[in-house]
């Protein structure tokens, strides 16, 4: 994938101190976490980021500080995890694989909504060659995991519908405990489809506690506030306007500007 913007989001990244994938891990895994996202234009996002006081580390990894992500979601023939999250269903879930391009390392996931619109995510590694498809193994994990977290549930056939690419920075705030990640060069490709890219801006997530962590109120007070965007159900509406989407129209209509990658 080619640089949107070759400028760093996080002007200071390199005098950041450093903090390492097992610490992080450790400190702020947050597996059950409340995530707030933000759409945020470049330009914006670089100017909130190099203001920002809080104690902040960034991951790094063999000496690398921007990682390249790539995830494949997976759904049923009638879009049930589609459906249910533009419905806003309590029940809804979403599985993917999920996989970290750098170190070549794979895992299935399935992420569902505990109480409290708190997120849920469990996973396990998962082969390199087999992040395209659900193998039975797979399904079966998968169907055993919505069982206990959702309910008695089963789905047969699952099949890819949608895969994203994006480089991802991630800041860990020791003082909360909080982390916060930073998306560009965000791109969502239907199968057999061409590829579209966030033109421009940036996807930032920050996952704590119940409580909202300081980079959220520095990102308020400078008149940022949360949106809905997800990449699975905002992609799969951006790129199937036939879909119901009224949970993401704001997001869509307003604030997310797509182009062809090419």
């Amino acid at each position: 994938m080619s640089r949107i913007d070759a400028q760093p989001i996080i002007p200071q990244l390199s005098e950041l101190p450093a903090v390492g994938l097992e610490e992080l891990t450790t400190e702020a895994a947050l597996l059950t976490r409340v995530d707030r996202k933000y759409l945020v234009p470049s330009a914006t996002a670089r100017k909130v980021l190099s203001t920002f006081s809080t104690e902040a580390r960034v991951l790094e990894m063999d000496g690398k500080r921007t990682f390249d992500y790539d995830s494949v979601y997976f759904d049923t023939p009638g879009l049930d995890s589609y459906m249910l999250a533009a419905h806003g269903r309590r029940r809804r879930f979403k599985i993917r694989t999920r996989t970290y391009v750098d170190s070549a390392v794979s895992f299935l996931e399935v992420k569902t909504e505990g109480a409290r619109e708190a997120t849920v995510k469990e996973r396990i590694p998962y082969e390199l060659c087999d992040r395209d498809r659900l193998t039975e193994e797979g399904l079966a994990y998968v169907n055993e995991t919505l069982a206990a977290t959702i309910g008695d549930v089963a789905f047969g056939p699952l099949e890819p519908v949608l895969s994203t690419r994006y480089d991802r920075t991630t800041l860990y705030l020791p003082g909360s405990g909080s982390r916060a990640t930073i998306d560009s060069d965000v791109t969502w490709q239907a199968p057999d489809g061409e590829p579209w890219v966030l033109d421009n801006a940036v996807v930032v997530e920050t996952k704590s506690g119940s409580a909202p962590g300081p980079l959220d109120r520095h990102l308020w007070a400078h008149g940022v506030r949360p949106c809905r965007i997800s990449k699975f159900a905002t992609g799969m509406a951006a790129l199937h306007p036939e879909l119901p989407a009224n949970r993401w129209n704001q997001t869509l209509r307003r604030r997310m500007p797509l182009r062809p990658l090419h």
